[in-house]
């Protein structure tokens, strides 16, 4: 028995939920937030068997998808600021970060 923890961007979870539904994975969906843009993200909780890791796997991988966007940087610290003009950065959201950990025991009451 496995737990896979996944976190996804927003943007994807209900994508990824459905696509765990549709291949009868159960989840435990959670709010987080992190990361270097602070935003919001989705954490998921997956039970399963061990032969289903690398199932569960590929529907997140196809779920959950990379792409570029338009972040304004933050400010800098001290200083004056009054100069500061932000101009926008492209970074690498979305994705998936994912840990399969080993289960002793499993208990559903």
């Amino acid at each position: 028995m496995k737990l896979i923890m996944a976190v996804v961007q927003d943007q994807d979870s209900n994508r990824l939920m459905n696509a765990l539904v549709e291949n009868n994975f159960r989840a435990t969906k959670l709010a987080t937030t992190g990361g270097f843009l602070k935003s919001g993200n989705t954490t998921f909780m997956i039970g399963t068997e061990d032969v289903r890791v690398e199932k569960a796997l590929e529907v997140i991988r196809e779920s959950c998808k990379s792409r570029e966007q338009l972040m304004a940087p933050v400010s800098p610290m001290g200083g004056n600021a009054d100069s500061y003009i932000p101009y926008p950065v492209e970074v690498s959201v979305g994705g998936a970060t994912v840990f399969v950990l080993p289960i002793e025991q499993f208990h559903q009451f």
